[in-house]
């Protein structure tokens, strides 16, 4: 409880921030999906096959899962609230407008031929009647779709949205159950208070009820026009994928910028995502730059993958540089010193009791590893693809968050994992990681990734990058890690402090 109080203390100006970030995309997407949901049910009414169709299609789109529907919508849209805002539409609108479709229905039909018989128009009957004795079972489905835009909302984090949800994932990155109570608790507390708001307005008066709604919107839309009037400046947008190391390095990134050009504002994205999560952002101009590693672009990410296990870590960059430069107009600046490639991690006991030194030593156990990947991993022919394939290697596996699968090593629910030959946990949980004997892991130096256009209009700022070249050495890179992962210091603390020891910015 203490350390959850501290967290709390320490974190509450982050915490506010993230709650107004998580509200606002909460009440944007359910008065949309009401704006959407509500008039829909009231034209189909009187058509029960169209209503039931609508139903299905839209029962359908609620079953997709959210991080599915957010990386399909990210080449269309790109990343930030607009994809969020449209995920959690889609899953808002089901239980409006199932429960408006039912409301409407129920209505006595003697009521309405009453109604027909004084000659009521379609509105009247809507206004004076059918909607007042409806919105019981209608705010019923709004409440049900807000509960369920609240929690799905926390996902948002993974595409830039912020929100609570950046909490979470920062707590599953740090192992830092606090940061993951302090979300969860707070999404929680926000669902439970709208949930009730909601409900006090079965009390008000239809009239009234719209009125607030019409307040509520134009309230909101003139709130968005002020924060984009205010954006005047160029804004440089830094992401980075999950965990510590990409959240170093884009503090590093920012830095070293506004080093060079203090006017220069830096936004930054961590614990963006999966790496085509980033790369489609890059893609779609949503991100200015994110820290990528030559030996994922020569394996993922160019059309063509390269024969890299025969190359050295210079021609590993310049073919990088080159492919990415003609198949998608991209520049990749020059490279970190560290070789963060892949590895795979058994516990020293467990190492020692089978004498495992490499991973063709693997194979005389095979049916007695159980690991946990990391989805990407799992995928990749510089991963469990490759093992399989050049060192005949087959054995039972389950996919896990890249930060759990330690954890879950360490308590032996598994008892291999991938891994990075940077990560902390390497010396946290005295792990050791097995020699590639046969060399199928590639080099992995990472560099900023943006686009040659900007490359080409900002020199001041790739120079000012550029002096991270050569620079951090593996072992530098994993105390930098087990000092945010294990020590909990901040990642921009740890990359200052870094910069400043090398003297490649000046200390303050």
């Amino acid at each position: 409880m203490s350390t959850l109080l501290k967290t709390l203390s320490e974190r509450g100006s982050d915490l506010w921030q993230a709650t107004g970030q998580h509200i606002w995309l909460s009440v944007v997407s359910l008065l949309i999906a009401i704006i959407i949901a509500v008039p829909l049910a009231i034209s189909v009414q009187k058509h029960k096959r169209i209503a039931e169709l609508l139903n299905q299609i839209a029962g359908i789109l609620q079953t997709i899962p959210s991080l599915a529907l957010l990386g399909l919508l990210i080449p269309f849209v790109g990343i930030g609230q607009v994809p969020a805002i449209i995920a959690l539409v889609t899953y808002a609108i089901f239980p409006i407008f199932q429960n408006t479709f039912v409301g409407l229905s129920s209505i006595d039909s003697l009521l309405e031929e009453a109604a027909d018989a004084f000659g009521m128009t379609r509105w009247e009957k809507l206004r004076r009647f059918e909607l007042p004795i409806a919105m019981p079972v209608i705010l019923t489905g709004v409440r049900q779709a807000m509960v369920l835009i609240v929690g799905t909302a926390t996902l948002a984090a993974l595409i830039g949205s912020g929100g609570l949800g950046t909490f979470i994932l920062l707590g599953i990155s740090r192992n830092d159950n606090s940061l993951i109570l302090i979300g969860a608790i707070a999404s929680a507390l926000v669902a439970v208070i709208f949930s009730g708001l909601i409900q006090l307005l079965q009390r008000v008066r239809l009239r009234t009820m719209l009125i607030s709604l019409g307040v509520l919107v134009v309230g909101i839309a003139g709130f968005e026009t002020y924060q984009g009037l205010q954006k005047n400046e160029p804004n440089i947008t830094i992401a980075g994928k999950m965990g510590s190391e990409p959240e170093i390095l884009i503090n590093m990134y920012r830095d070293l910028i506004q080093n060079s050009d203090p006017k220069v504002q830096v936004t930054l994205k961590p614990d963006f995502g999966q790496t085509s999560f980033l790369f489609n952002a890059l893609k779609s101009n949503q991100i200015t730059m994110y820290p990528e590693f030559t030996g994922t672009v020569l394996q993922g990410l160019v059309k063509e993958n390269r024969p890299v296990q025969d190359m050295n870590a210079p021609q590993i960059y310049r073919t990088a540089k080159n492919d990415l430069k003609s198949q998608f107009g991209m520049n990749f600046a020059k490279p970190m010193k560290y070789n963060n490639t892949y590895a795979l991690v058994v516990k020293k006991s467990f190492a020692a009791k089978y004498h495992l030194k490499t991973i063709s030593d693997l194979r005389r156990i095979s049916n007695k590893l159980n690991a946990g990947f990391d989805l990407e991993f799992i995928d990749r022919e510089d991963g469990y693809r490759g093992i399989k394939k050049l060192y005949g290697l087959k054995m039972k596996y389950q996919s896990m968050d890249p930060d759990l699968r330690y954890e879950a090593l360490n308590k032996g629910a598994v008892n291999i994992a991938d891994g990075y030959s940077t990560d902390s946990q390497i010396r946290q949980y005295h792990l050791v990681a097995l020699r590639d004997n046969k060399q199928l892991f590639p080099i992995y130096q990472g560099a900023p990734l943006m686009k040659d256009s900007f490359a080409k209009n900002n020199p001041k700022i790739i120079k000012a990058l550029n002096k991270l070249a050569g620079k951090i050495s593996e072992k530098d890179m994993q105390q930098m890690n087990y000092e945010v992962n294990v020590q909990k210091r901040s990642a921009a603390t740890v990359a200052k402090n870094y910069l400043v020891s090398q003297h490649l910015i000046g200390g303050k």
